[in-house]
């Protein structure tokens, strides 16, 4: 009887060593992913920071807001795909697309661009303005989660 019980009591804390070393094998993987996604996600701001700020400024300085590309038309010109002829952030504006590692995890990236006022980031513009938010969102199935990033890019020109 006592056999009995020493088995009983050692097939149990067995049991519980499987449990947490499965466990925190679920846990590096969803850190692996989560820096993966990070990575993506930084990479799509620094693609998107390299370009101008809008179309027309490409070619030419800008002096007013006035001759920005209207709110509700930011996004790929006509003729543009993404991401072969971006040439501007707002370019970014309603892109998604599929990002994989051979070393594992599949994200699914969206993008946003719009608007917004220096005093107020969070709130998006229904007119032009000097500084445009891009948003990054970044997903796998086996993360559970989103990553969420947020850059406000500012159109500055000094003489």
């Amino acid at each position: 009887m006592l056999v009995v019980g020493a088995m009983a009591l050692l097939s149990t804390g067995i049991l519980m060593m499987n449990n947490s070393f499965a466990d925190t094998g679920k846990v590096v993987l969803k850190s692996k992913l989560g820096i993966n996604a990070l990575s993506v996600g930084t990479s799509v701001f620094e693609k998107a920071i390299g370009q101008d700020f809008d179309e027309v400024t490409t070619d030419s300085n800008l002096q007013s807001v006035s001759v920005l590309t209207a709110a509700s038309q930011l996004g790929l010109d006509a003729g543009e795909t993404f991401p072969d002829s971006v040439d501007d952030v707002d370019d970014y504006n309603n892109a998604s697309f599929v990002k994989s590692f051979e070393q594992g995890g599949t994200f699914n990236v969206s993008c946003k661009v719009e608007y917004v006022n220096a005093t107020s980031p969070g709130t998006s513009a229904s007119t032009p303005t000097f500084h445009k938010k891009i948003t990054v969102l970044v997903s796998a199935p086996e993360m559970g989660d989103t990553v969420k990033l947020e850059y406000v890019m500012s159109y500055w020109y000094f003489r």
